[in-house]
């Protein structure tokens, strides 16, 4: 009986290490599996946003394509505020009507362009100089100034909304040479001043002038259209009768300009 108890105790003891290597194999092998299995499908994820991200950018760059015949029905900013004002279930009423460039007095694209890119013409997209300047603001501790120009700003106004990004900026400043080569700055200029938002819910220049002032863009004279003009930073705070002093250093830019 003794010898019987000893072999017995003698196989447990023997069998132990056994055992325990077989469950510590065992619990390896999901471990291993686990770390097989996330490198292809974290390629496949990879793969899947490239693909998208390329798709949309596609799509993005076939729209500027269209819109150099076709008006833009709609943006990413009227879809925002829209949309905001459903949430906020806030009254919403969109006036929003296209007219051609001809149609838009030349006071008004003029005091647009001496607001906000008074070297539209002469750059290719991107203002370097402006850019340059806003840099050294930034260093120096200053207030920070943009550094937009209108074909950014179109850009941002049809696919991107209001909202603030480094990831929207990459996207933007790719599809500025597309806009820039596909539309031609008249056609850009056109467009931005029939989607730029005017006010709560009032888009482009037809529907400002006929809001402020009652009057068809065509008609708008040069006091109203600096004074239109000063108000496009900040459409939703600002109102024309306000913006004495800016309105007024406008004009005088457009005189610089030779307008």
């Amino acid at each position: 009986m003794c010898q019987r108890s000893q072999q017995q105790a003698t196989t447990r003891t023997d069998t132990a290490p056994a055992i325990i290597l077989n469950v510590a194999a065992r619990s390896e092998i999901p471990t291993f599996s686990r770390r097989k299995g996330f490198l292809p499908c974290l390629r496949i994820l990879v793969r899947w946003l490239v693909t998208g991200a390329v798709l949309l950018w596609s799509g993005a760059a076939l729209t500027l394509l269209a819109a150099r015949w076709i008006d833009p029905p709609s943006t990413a900013v009227h879809v925002q505020r829209r949309f905001q004002a459903w949430i906020r279930r806030t009254p919403y009423h969109e006036r929003y009507t296209f007219v051609p460039l001809n149609q838009i007095s030349p006071d008004l694209q003029h005091a647009v362009i001496a607001a906000e890119d008074a070297r539209f013409y002469q750059h290719h997209g991107f203002d370097w100089h402006e850019i340059e300047i806003a840099a050294e603001d930034d260093l120096d501790g200053g207030r920070s100034r943009g550094a937009s120009t209108i074909t950014q700003q179109l850009v941002k106004n049809l696919f991107f909304g209001t909202g603030r990004s480094y990831l929207r900026k990459g996207a933007e400043a790719t599809l500025v040479p597309v806009a820039e080569f596909v539309l031609g700055k008249r056609r850009i200029l056109e467009i931005y001043l029939n989607v730029v938002e005017w006010g709560p819910g009032i888009y482009g220049a037809e529907s400002a002038s006929r809001y402020y002032y009652g009057t068809e863009a065509r008609n708008t004279g040069r006091q109203e259209a600096a004074r239109l003009a000063a108000i496009l930073p900040a459409p939703l705070k600002r109102r024309p009768e306000r913006m004495n002093n800016y309105s007024a250093l406008i004009l005088e830019r457009m005189r610089q300009l030779g307008w």
